[in-house]
């Protein structure tokens, strides 16, 4: 059973403490407030006891505001926490970032997106992120291993039987999460529609007569929420991996289950078309590598050895859900795609899950040592199904009709779609959630007719089908399509000019693409790096067997995925211990008897400097040969390794 983050993998977190600030009459509705008159960004944080954000550039702010926005007698409230960073220049406004989820901390990945903005961004505008109320910061409700569990739930729609252990599954996850994450009194207020009022209350606060809005993923559907409530205070309106609000829940699923298929078949297919990927797959067939793999698992779970972070070894079990929750939660970026690929043809060379397993512990943050859920400060499932179940409305009826009708709509896709079929039963939990929405009317068209709006998207974007996008850009009265061609999951700030460019200009100099609709290049993998050798005896060239574990290194899912905050110990994948941590100048690693290539233990330390990319390892070497090492990978490709190996002095350069 599987849950669809609409939204985007974030790295870096900090533990926040913000003052708390409550705006005028907070029982009235936030359309009522009084505006503060403008002054300096700097002054006013100060004057509102705003303290610096742990570990970040940002100041934190935590506004009370109304627990319901649209009941001007009910004097219960709710703290949401803002970050804002001033203008360094002239200030034009600001530029608020709606991220995605619905689940995610706005505040934890606040500097390091703006790190990818261009300088004149942040030099013009204030810039502003949040955690939206319930999450992080903003009250943190979680429910981690009601979550986790569900997840990992094997499903199958194709009998009656299963059918009925998938809606139990779903009814069971709905009260054990509420359950643990404590049945909070906000739970009925936590949707969309109450919680753009409260960045509203923010607007209000600061008496800017218009902000900027960024959103993306779900934060499109945030976007679209405010713009349609408060289009006077919008200065203009970007959209990244746009959710089309017009479509009911079901008819979401049903087009992003299909992507998802899509993406799955798009990077099979680029495996194909490029011969190293194809080479590592056997047969050189990517698409027969999945199916095979998918059908060895339908018949049931493959038993394996995993490594475990204490050195020792785990007989555990992978199953067909396994899988697909692997494949899917890799599917968001050309970067992860290829490292799925890594996975799945380390099974088809040598019948190895181990790698397809580490990604799937990642995936569903899990303690790889003991499979328990890891809460994570980042994201909450607990929000995710608070704002879905309470924006959308799945079917009439009791909750056990609302169940039939919801497997029946499901029948057509389980034959049609050749992927990821159940993903469109996602949502089910919503059918048996306490405060689910009750109305089955969706939101007018956005024609946005006050303001340019830019609507970004992918063409191998799986959350948000790119398809989404363009049927909102067509409604829009001064609308500008971006459509990257391949291409992640959400694509401004990801490095693409095409992209960027037009978006910098927008804000900056109220510049509008130069046509209506605009296409940028883009690739669905990044280039495949090929697995390291099996054994030593594949080659004797030192350099290729140490760039090899380099790479396995880099690309391993618990260091390539890291939140850059946690020291963490990972089993290698023929024994021994790998660790790291972060320093100031980047990553410190630690090989404890750690093998990735049969014949080569290495035992030693090493680093990741991030100012000029740099890779070095100084080990001892034992296995096949003995020896004394460094290696180091420069930022600019060039490798050299130094030392004593066999009792021969070792000099190697290229």
């Amino acid at each position: 059973m599987k849950r669809i983050l609409i939204g985007t993998w974030v790295l870096l977190f900090a533990s926040l403490a913000c003052s708390k600030v409550v705006p005028p009459s907070p029982a009235e509705p936030t359309a009522n407030v009084t505006e503060s008159p403008a002054e300096d960004t700097a002054a006013l944080l100060e004057r509102l006891g705003g303290v610096p954000c742990p570990d970040s550039d940002f100041t934190c702010i935590t506004l009370t505001v109304p627990l319901n926005h649209f009941d001007s007698q009910d004097a219960r409230t709710i703290e949401v926490v803002f970050a804002i960073l001033p203008a360094t220049g002239e200030r034009k406004g600001m530029f608020v970032t709606a991220t995605g989820g619905p689940g995610t901390a706005g505040l934890a990945s606040a500097d390091s997106y703006t790190a990818a903005f261009d300088p004149a961004i942040p030099e013009q505008f204030d810039i502003v992120f949040f955690d939206q109320r319930g999450v992080g910061q903003s009250g943190d409700l979680q429910c981690a291993s009601a979550a986790a569990a569900y997840y990992q739930t094997e499903s199958d729609f194709s009998t009656p039987a299963g059918e009925e252990a998938a809606v139990e599954a779903a009814r069971k996850f709905s009260t054990e999460c509420i359950n643990e994450m404590g049945n909070p009194e906000s739970l009925t207020y936590l949707g969309t529609n109450q919680a753009v009022e409260d960045l509203e209350a923010l607007r209000s606060l600061f008496g800017d007569d218009k902000i900027w809005l960024y959103g993306e993923s779900y934060g499109t559907q945030y976007a679209q929420t405010y713009a349609a409530a408060h289009p006077d205070h919008l200065g203009g309106l970007i959209l990244d991996g746009t959710v089309d609000l017009t479509l009911s829940g079901p008819d979401f699923l049903v087009e992003q289950a299909q992507a998802f298929s899509d993406v799955l078949t798009f990077t099979l297919q680029a495996c194909n078309e490029d011969d190293l990927c194809a080479e590592s797959m056997g047969g050189g067939d990517a698409v027969a590598a999945y199916d095979k793999l998918v059908n060895t698992l339908k018949q049931g779970p493959i038993s394996f050895d995993f490594p475990l972070p204490s050195g020792g070894i785990e007989t555990r079990q992978f199953t067909h859900a396994d899988l697909e929750n692997s494949a899917s939660s890799y599917a968001y970026s050309e970067s992860f795609r290829m490292i799925f690929l890594r996975a799945l043809a380390a099974y088809s060379r040598r019948r190895d899950i181990v790698p397809m397993a580490r990604i799937l512990y990642d995936s569903l943050v899990l303690d790889p040592e003991t499979l328990e859920a890891i809460p994570d400060p980042t994201y909450s499932d607990a929000i995710y199904y608070a704002v879905q179940c309470q924006d959308y409305y799945d079917y009439n009826g009791t909750p056990d009709e609302r169940a039939e009708t919801y497997l029946r709509a499901g029948d057509a896709l389980d034959v049609s779609m050749p992927y990821f079929s159940s993903f469109f039963y996602g949502d089910m939990p919503c059918i048996f959630w306490p405060t689910e929405n009750t109305s089955d009317e969706r939101p007018a068209p956005l024609t946005a007719d006050q303001f340019p709006t830019l609507v970004l998207g992918a063409i191998a974007d799986p959350a948000t089908p790119v398809s989404n996008g363009q049927d909102v850009f067509s409604r829009l009265s001064n609308g500008y399509l971006v459509t990257q061609l391949g291409g992640p999951h959400i694509i401004f700030g990801r490095g693409v000019s095409c992209v960027d460019d037009l978006v910098t200009n927008f804000l900056v100099n109220d510049e509008l693409p130069p046509q209506k609709e605009t296409t940028c290049d883009g690739s669905v993998i990044t280039n495949f790096v090929p697995l390291a050798p099996l054994s030593v005896n594949e080659t004797s060239n030192l350099l290729d067997l140490f760039s090899a574990v380099d790479s396995e290194i880099y690309y391993m899912p618990e260091y390539y995925d890291w939140d850059v905050a946690t020291p963490t110990t990972v089993g290698c994948p023929l024994g021994g211990t790998f660790s790291f941590e972060a320093t100031d100048s980047g990553d410190s690693l630690s090989l404890e008897t750690c093998s990735f290539i049969d014949g080569l233990i290495l035992t030693g330390s090493g680093s990741h400097n991030y100012d000029d990319g740099s890779f070095t390892l100084e080990v001892t070497v034992t296995g096949a040969k003995d020896g004394t090492l460094t290696y180091t990978s420069s930022g600019d490709g060039s490798l050299q390794i130094t030392g004593e190996y066999s009792g021969e002095v070792v000099d190697l350069s290229r």
